[in-house]
């Protein structure tokens, strides 16, 4: 064994030694080859550690707005995308732009004060306090000016201030401006649907997408609405016009659908521009069509007549007794033209006698009367897709003197289009169909409607209404070749707890055609003042009923109703069918 270990031969390893070493090296491996392989390795690690970290560095320089917006999604509200709101034809209402917008990182901003001079100098209407202390904060985010310009953006990028970005958000823009004010709302600086039909979207679905984050572009189609822009423009302009020529304080129309409850134009004066929010604010700017209610008047008399015929009990030629004021208790009920003998119900209708429709709605008792007026839907809150809407004001004790005025529409309000609504019942067969501002056919709207009187009744009320233009009140809104039918309605306004006879409310409802109606027209003037041409009166034949026959005489051809001529008197055309009158 000595003489071994003098000749340099290894000596035997124990077993142990041995198994270790087999299993780091492995069997007949050069050590050298693998230690430098080993450094190889550890040296590529170092190298793909600092790639990475310089990777984030470059990303960290450059990716500042998706940063700051990946931190602001989780504290402060950014608009979100809307869906495109077109009219019936796809004629876009509404739809979202993208804008830049300010926010700071108050934690990265090195010298605060430059920056705070900086941006004030360069944006002088931002408020330099406010602007102080959101960026003194320790938020990682926060908002200094929402929606700013190209011009401004590119003017703060050049002074290249730390902890400074932009956010591109979703602007809403009105292309339409004042057109459908109204009818299409506005939303906030959010994006969010504040009014009208923006507000609906929200909540019918629109805000959950957003919380889900499922409303992008690409996944959101156009909302459809019923409004017809055309028709929309051709009612505002003629109702500007009369406005300003009756020296009204306001202005409103409708055009709905008879057979479908679309409502096809809606406006009410003075408007707003939705891209100018500050003036939605203004409470003379209120959509008086839905919002507000008011005494409509004369038009309430179709109710009352029509009331009286669905029983069977009355035709269109039975008397009442018209040959004096209607006495109850303290009251009397008076006539504007009293004619001084009974009249028949065509007459009541034609002549608008006060008195006749009160004797009529008595004849029937209070009970029938709030029945049938609810039947037709005018003592409940029409509910539409628009969130502005407005109860009825209706008698808390409904008694026999409140019947006698309710008969010629004074003693309760209800908003127009709530009346609408009840009067296309009137002659469209019968159907109390709900309205609607979305796109629905005939069939859809079968489905929702309710017959509320008889198809015959129906029949004598279109008769009556265009008996109304060819002899009565509404003489002035003939348009030629339309056939044309309605009912006026002039209400005294109730001031300091009195009514005052010179300031009215003058109403007028249009069928046309009247013989198959397909819309009903409204038209509403809030106070007009006498003219030299009205000789001196105020009352709806005298301007809301020579208004809507301008409107007709525009939106008729729009409509697709094509002109007429040469047709027979009401009684020949539309009774022709009847059995009896």
């Amino acid at each position: 064994m000595s003489n071994r270990l003098r000749s340099g031969r290894p000596s035997q390893e124990p077993w142990r030694q041995r198994l270790i070493r087999s299993l780091l090296y492995g069997r007949n491996v050069d050590r050298a080859l693998k230690a430098r392989a080993r450094v190889g390795f550890v040296m590529l690690a170092f190298v793909a550690v600092y790639a990475v970290i310089g990777g984030r560095l470059v990303m960290f320089a450059t990716g500042t707005d998706s940063h700051g917006a990946r931190r602001g999604a989780s504290q402060d509200a950014i608009a979100t995308a809307r869906p495109d709101i077109v009219d019936r034809n796809g004629e876009i209402l509404a739809t979202d732009v993208k804008a830049p917008s300010l926010f700071g990182e108050p934690r990265r901003i090195i010298d605060k004060d430059e920056a705070i001079e900086l941006l004030t100098a360069t944006l002088p209407d931002l408020d330099t306090g406010e602007v102080r202390e959101r960026l003194s904060g320790r938020k990682g985010f926060v908002w200094l000016k929402r929606e700013i310009t190209p011009q401004q953006q590119q003017e703060i990028h050049r002074l290249g201030i730390p902890g400074i970005g932009f956010l591109r958000e979703n602007k809403r823009v009105y292309p339409t401006g004042n057109e459908v004010a109204h009818l299409i709302g506005l939303v906030n600086i959010d994006n969010q649907g504040i009014a009208g039909m923006e507000k609906w979207l929200d909540s019918n679905g629109l805000a959950d997408l957003h919380r889900a984050g499922f409303a992008t572009d690409r996944l959101q189609r156009p909302v459809e609405l019923s409004v017809d822009l055309r028709v929309e423009h051709a009612l505002r302009d003629e109702l500007q016009k009369a406005k300003a020529k009756f020296r009204a304080k306001a202005a409103s129309g409708l055009v709905t659908n008879v057979r479908t409850g679309e409502v096809v134009a809606m406006v009410s004066l003075p408007d707003f521009d939705p891209n100018n929010p500050k003036e939605a604010h203004d409470p003379d700017r209120i959509n008086r069509l839905t919002t507000g209610v008011y005494e409509m008047g004369s038009t309430f008399k179709a109710f009352t007549l029509a009331m009286a015929l669905d029983t069977g009990k009355y035709g269109l030629d039975s008397l009442w007794d018209a040959r004096g004021p209607l006495h109850y208790g303290k009251f009397a009920i008076h006539d504007d033209e009293p004619k001084g003998r009974f009249l028949t119900m065509k007459e009541v209708f034609t002549f608008s006698s006060n008195v006749g429709a009160a004797r009529i709605a008595l004849a029937q008792g209070v009970d029938a009367h709030k029945a049938f007026l609810r039947k037709m839907g005018q003592l409940d809150r029409l509910r539409t897709e628009l969130p502005e809407s407005a109860a009825p004001l209706v008698p808390h004790h409904w008694g026999d003197l409140n019947t006698i005025t309710i008969a010629f529409g004074h003693g309760i309000a209800v908003a127009p289009l709530q009346a609408v609504m009840g009067v296309s019942a009137l002659v469209n067969g019968g159907y109390l169909i709900p309205p609607t501002f979305l796109k629905r056919n005939e069939e859809e709207a079968m489905q929702v409607a309710k017959r509320v009187i008889k198809p015959e009744t129906s029949e004598k009320m279109r008769f009556l209404m265009r008996l109304n233009a060819e002899v009565g009140t509404a003489r002035k809104a003939d348009v030629k070749g339309y056939y044309i039918g309605g009912k006026t309605g002039t209400a005294e306004k109730v001031i300091n707890g009195r009514y005052a006879k010179k300031r009215v409310l003058t109403a007028f409802t249009a069928i046309l055609p009247v013989d198959k109606p397909r819309y009903q027209v409204l038209i509403m003037l809030d106070e007009p003042q006498p003219l030299k041409e009205t000789y001196g009166f105020i009352t709806s034949g005298w301007n809301a009923v020579p208004t809507a026959g301008n409107v007709i005489a525009r939106i008729a051809p729009i409509l697709g109703i094509e002109p007429r001529f040469d047709l027979p008197p009401s009684d020949r055309l539309i009774l022709a069918a009847s059995k009896t009158n």
